[in-house]
């Protein structure tokens, strides 16, 4: 991967995972200005009322009872990630494989372990295991705690996409170590937090990501917030994973 080769792309992002953690649910950034800085991304909504998902340029509500409808362009997000999806890297994925499987795959086709992606996977799904946050009312509980109350729904035979994003283990905290995607179905009818998965068929998208821009929220809430707790680790790995 020769520096001559290598085009930079900015990822955009809006607040801090620990922040979210902390329970600073709440910003001023909106959906139109989201949309402004990338056509892809995945993120919350204000008060944790669902999940989000920005798929070719169209912000997607992904609701707790399964249910997905167009956000309102008004609407607040308190801790997005987005950028302008450009595939540097495309493969056929290997059949009938589960999430892990998957992970493991794509993790092969990065040029370096050290930069970000934004992934899109589009496929054939026998299976898939998603979450969805239930939105919350004040005062605001931690993340660990307000995700208990999460329903974990099945769908089968169903086509879609996944997408997110890969990112480096020294992001943590920032945002999320690892694979964080979110689902929703080719119809755009239901979709939510990608638990697992056992994809039939599909191909995987990456795009690189050489730039990171952060915009931290300007409230008190985010100024007192405990960013670097102990057990940091701990709570992004329940939170993402159900554990």
């Amino acid at each position: 991967m020769s520096k001559s080769t290598v085009t930079r792309h900015e990822i955009f992002q809006t607040s801090l995972m620990s922040a979210l953690l902390d329970g600073v649910y709440e910003d001023e950034m909106t959906v139109a200005d989201l949309l402004s800085r990338g056509s892809f991304g995945i993120g919350t909504f204000n008060g944790l009322d669902g999940e989000m998902l920005i798929i070719d340029g169209t912000c997607y509500q992904l609701r707790a009872d399964g249910g997905v409808s167009k956000a309102d362009l008004g609407a607040y997000t308190p801790y997005a990630v987005v950028t302008n999806f450009v595939p540097h890297i495309e493969s056929t994925l290997p059949q009938n494989i589960v999430r892990t499987e998957a992970s493991t795959f794509i993790d092969k086709m990065t040029a370096s372990q050290n930069y970000m992606y934004a992934l899109r996977i589009d496929g054939d799904f026998e299976w898939i295991k998603m979450r969805t946050v239930v939105k919350q009312e004040k005062p605001y509980r931690p993340m660990v705690e307000a995700t208990d109350e999460d329903a974990i729904i099945e769908l089968h035979n169903v086509s879609g996409v996944v997408a997110g994003f890969r990112t480096p283990l020294y992001e943590q905290g920032i945002g999320v170590p690892g694979c964080h995607t979110h689902f929703v179905t080719d119809d755009r009818t239901a979709g939510g937090h990608v638990l697992d998965f056992k994809l039939r068929s599909g191909t995987a998208a990456l795009c690189l990501g050489t730039d990171l821009r952060l915009q931290l929220p300007l409230t008190d809430a985010f100024k007192n917030a405990n960013l670097a707790p102990d057990d940091l680790e701990w709570q992004i790995q329940k939170t993402e994973m159900h554990a």
